[in-house]
């Protein structure tokens, strides 16, 4: 496949995954102001907190490392043994259920249960959930490796709208149940996801489309492990830089779920505070996150497909390479820009934005301390997302060896900086620590680059420097918005909060206008992409 051909699959990926991310964000925020009427803050943070960290653990140390091994080259590859590595991600899961089960149920402090009941069983169903995604997991890789944008559009909305619909109705009807109803939602969602994925490949494989495109899978049992005699049952390239992968994945969740570790194994929050930190958090990356993952997770398999991992800029074709560092520089550009936006306007309008959702619950207290800092760690979380993204798709075995030493130091000096920041600080001290955290693996990742590129005539960091013009914009925004909050915000009436409001409406605006006359490459980049 031409590598710009690669580039329009990827940049309809990004996009459709960033509506989709939309659709999650937007979901899970209307979820959690629904709730907050009818459940405990307590509640909320065992199932946000607690038990989505035993999830996504699971899921996390199981897959990842697969992901990316599997995802890396050409997707012209022997993938009768990729599908046969791929399900070994099944008693990997299987494995860390069992394992961080019994470090949740006897090692972990129990919630009191006149207050929050059914621990137990809302332990054993999430670690089931986990099991149940991952049968599905050579199924999405074999979509993501041939960049089937529709099915993964639909099957992850489908199973969103059926949790939610489910949440929604237990929660009126039975808000008794608790736990038991976060539970049944969980493994909803877990098996609508997976039964998307098998029927699309059930009814695709054979089918004259997967004949006109030369699908390397025929059959639905070739998607099963299959022993092909005198030949190993694995590919054991992919098997050991899946090795290396996997020490990196393990580090990589700890940084990455930090703050949550921290407060479910050394108790500086309770279950409450837990509670307003999760949505506090929810409500931060609500615009952050549908937009930098899937650019993310889509230009990954678009730099891993136009260069070769393991060789240097000169050893790649140059057209290649041009196209890798223009896209680069460009995504770059594009990323700092939407994070610049969100930490200048963030700061004048955390307080009212928690006022509105949660009221004064959520804008009293730290609450919009918290958010104002959230707003600055987008832009470390937007950064870090692209730098990181390319630097993966490139490095050789050696190379992700020789970081997972970086990673793991980072790992225990970012837990010392968490625990001490959130006893001085409280939950504010998370967020603060999870910017050091980026900034050093932005530092990383930006070295890397620039070693790559070094040989080259091509500097794609120098996306990472606004125009004169814009920033000057930007810092004028802060200011006035920030003015326009301590006049009008947040306890002087509907009147002052629209003034407040059109305030930031006109620096957005300004702001707007100056990125589309001095950023005319981005512009145009992204309206062709």
């Amino acid at each position: 496949m031409a590598a710009q051909d690669v580039l329009g699959q990827t940049a309809r990926l990004a996009s459709s995954s960033a509506l989709l991310q939309v659709l999650f964000r937007v979901v899970t925020f209307g979820l959690n102001a629904f709730t907050l009427r009818y459940l405990s803050r307590e509640l909320i943070g065992v199932v946000n907190v607690r038990l989505t960290l035993l999830y996504s653990t699971v899921v996390f140390l199981a897959r990842e490392a697969f992901r990316r091994a599997c995802l890396s080259g050409s997707a012209k590859r022997n993938w009768t043994k990729t599908i046969n590595l791929l399900w070994l991600t099944v008693p990997l899961g299987v494995f860390w259920s069992i394992i961080l089960g019994l470090v949740w149920l006897h090692l972990l402090e129990v919630p009191d249960p006149s207050v929050i009941p059914h621990y137990q069983a809302g332990v054993v169903a999430f670690g089931l959930s986990a099991i149940i995604e991952l049968l599905g997991e050579p199924f999405w890789v074999l979509a993501q490796a041939h960049l089937f944008v529709r099915l993964k559009v639909i099957a992850e909305s489908l199973s969103v709208v059926s949790k939610c619909i489910l949440m929604v109705t237990l929660v009126i009807l039975c808000p008794q149940w608790g736990l038991h109803i976060f539970s049944l939602a969980q493994l909803l969602y877990v098996s609508v996801l997976v039964m998307c994925y098998v029927i699309y490949f059930v009814m695709f494989l054979g089918s004259p489309e997967a004949t006109k495109k030369s699908f390397p899978v025929a059959r639905v049992k070739a998607l099963l492990p299959n022993f092909v005699e005198d030949e190993t049952f694995v590919n054991w390239k992919e098997a050991r830089l899946t090795w290396s992968f996997f020490k990196q994945s393990f580090l990589k969740q700890i940084l990455t779920e930090g703050e949550r570790y921290v407060m479910t194994f050394l108790n500086v929050l309770n279950f409450g505070d837990q509670g307003v930190y999760d949505i506090v958090n929810n409500l931060g990356s609500l615009v952050a996150r549908f937009i930098f993952l899937p650019i993310e997770e889509s230009f990954y398999v678009f730099f891993a497909k136009v260069l070769e991992r393991g060789k240097t800029v000169k050893d790649q074709k140059q057209d290649d390479v041009a196209m890798a560092a223009n896209v680069l520089e460009l995504l770059l550009k594009l990323v700092l820009l939407i994070g610049l936006t969100i930490t200048v306007f963030g700061y004048a309008y955390s307080q009212l934005a928690l006022d509105i959702y949660g009221g004064s619950m959520l804008s009293s207290g730290t609450g919009p301390d918290l958010l104002r800092c959230y707003s600055l760690y987008v832009l470390f979380l937007a950064v870090n997302g692209v730098t990181e993204c390319f630097t993966f798709a490139l490095m050789c075995k050696e190379e992700v060896d020789r970081y997972n030493f970086v990673m793991l130091a980072l790992s225990f000096t970012f837990l010392c900086i968490s625990y001490f920041l959130t006893h001085w600080y409280g939950s504010v001290g998370f967020i603060l620590a999870n910017c050091f955290n980026m900034g050093i693996r932005i530092a990383h990742s930006t070295h890397y680059i620039y070693d790559y590129f070094k040989e080259s005539t091509h500097r794609p960091l120098t996306g990472l420097f606004p125009s004169p013009a814009l920033l000057l914009v930007y810092i004028i925004s802060a200011g006035i918005t920030a003015v326009s909050e301590v006049l009008f915000c947040c306890d002087k009436g509907w009147m002052a909060r629209l003034i407040h409001v059109s305030t930031g409406a006109l620096c957005f605006a300004a702001t707007l206008v100056t990125m589309f006359c001095t950023e005319t490459k981005l512009i145009h980049f992204v309206r062709n992409q």
